[in-house]
């Protein structure tokens, strides 16, 4: 009986979680996933959840949930504190585990870009309990304005600055807006929120600058319709939690400074120096293979790999994540029965974002749209990549009650337990 090969894989993202499914029940392996969350979470739409659109379950998928049925796959929720890549082993909180293949796909976390300010004070919105912290603050924000009378502290109160104008911040600004036109005169019937501002600032010349320029454009444009403060070639040079300083010289006082302007890669101890590159991303090979550790592997926003088409490295999404996934089951297997091996290379099927209701741009390789369409393009992709079709069902319900009363029922404040319990 030939051994089976040990392959660990560390995170459950998007890239983690396709590649432990290409190798379900293949009896040439067995399989540990690790994470430190006990489901996978689904990014694209975090956003939705800051803003009350939706739960957080609706997003999120235990593992054991989509590993039931698999005999050969293992989970463990837990935490990679070091790899020893001289004798093959992993070590964590709860013991050390071996391996044959090591496939690394943490992702990455956010890059305050060595401003221990702004790590401080502004909000970020990478993981589920992030955007349910988030939610918090928004809905709590809406609550303190009631009971604030002076007029340059509702002020500061009331501005809303979202640093960072990719995909994240854009959506983000375009589900603050609609809040203020549609939610907060019905919710607070009692209170004029005209002066709540939106600021979005973004470093480059556009908004949305990966994509075509007629997207840039019109996401700019449908952002300023809804009332956003959109803010080109502009970063923050600090934040002390109350004044934004500007690299234009320029303040804006404000209490809520969220944060979607960069990643870098998570680190764990072990693997040489010379490994990492820009972003503490992995450099791999085009068989996403580490240097110079033959036998681990990076995936998606962790993983740097040049080619002919990307010469800088690929982008950070989910889609050049789950083919690289894809493509690394396909070889591990075709490994083990000695058959040849396949190079990678990203098909781009396109990039989309949405500003708000009928408002959205798609980019596909040979032609960009704008508008309704783009919208409906939008929801359904995203409705497609989710995993469960109870979750499916949730948030088209979700999407289609909002669509038609401008409206939802999930603005909850919960706040964690100040109570620590004792166990015994």
């Amino acid at each position: 009986m030939v051994q089976k090969q040990k392959v660990i894989v560390v995170g459950a993202g998007f890239a983690g979680l396709r590649v432990a499914q290409d190798l379900i029940n293949n009896p040439a392996f067995e399989v540990l996933l690790i994470d430190k969350q006990n489901y996978h979470q689904f990014q694209p739409l975090m956003y939705q959840v800051a803003t009350a659109r939706l739960e957080p379950a609706s997003i999120s998928f235990p593992l054991r949930k989509v590993f039931q049925k698999a005999k050969n796959v293992k989970i463990r929720i837990t935490k990679v504190e070091e790899i020893n890549t001289e004798e093959n082993y992993i070590s964590t909180p709860i013991g050390t585990f071996d391996y044959d293949h090591l496939i690394i796909a943490i992702g990455c976390t956010t890059n305050y870009f060595n401003n221990a300010n702004l790590a401080d004070y502004a909000y970020p919105m990478k993981t589920i309990p992030e955007a349910i912290q988030l939610r918090n603050r928004i809905l709590q924000t809406f609550e303190d304005a009631l009971e604030t009378k002076n007029e340059t502290e509702l002020q500061t109160l009331l501005n809303f600055v979202i640093v960072g104008g990719g995909p994240t911040g854009v959506e983000l600004a375009g589900a603050l807006s609609e809040m203020k036109k549609h939610i907060l005169p019905k919710d607070y019937p009692d209170k004029d929120f005209s002066k709540l501002t939106i600021y979005l600032l973004e470093g480059s010349p556009n908004t949305l600058s990966p994509m075509s320029k007629g997207s840039q454009t019109k996401s700019q444009e449908y952002l300023e319709d809804l009332g956003v403060v959109v803010k080109t070639n502009t970063f923050v040079k600090d934040y002390d939690g109350e004044i934004v300083t500007l690299n234009t010289g320029e303040h804006i006082t404000s209490k809520n400074v969220i944060w979607a302007a960069g990643v870098t890669g998570n680190i764990i101890k072990g693997l040489p120096e010379d490994i990492f590159t820009r972003g503490n991303r992995l450099v791999v090979n085009r068989y996403n293979k580490t240097k110079a550790v033959n036998n681990i592997y990076a995936l998606g926003d962790i993983a740097y790999m040049e080619t002919e088409s990307f010469p800088h490295g690929h982008p950070q999404v989910a889609s050049v994540a789950i083919q690289q996934a894809a493509l690394l089951a396909k070889n591990l297997i075709n490994e083990a029965k000695n058959k040849p091996l396949t190079e990678f290379e990203y098909t781009d099927k396109g990039s989309m974002a949405t500003i708000g209701k009928r408002k959205a741009v798609v980019d596909l390789p040979k032609f960009s749209f704008q508008g309704r369409l783009a919208w409906f393009t939008w929801m359904f992709i995203h409705l497609m990549l989710i995993l469960s079709v109870k979750n499916k069902l949730l948030i088209f319900m979700n999407w289609m009650i909002s669509y038609f009363n401008n409206d939802s029922t999930l603005r909850i404040l919960m706040k964690p337990v100040a109570k620590r319990v004792k166990l015994k």
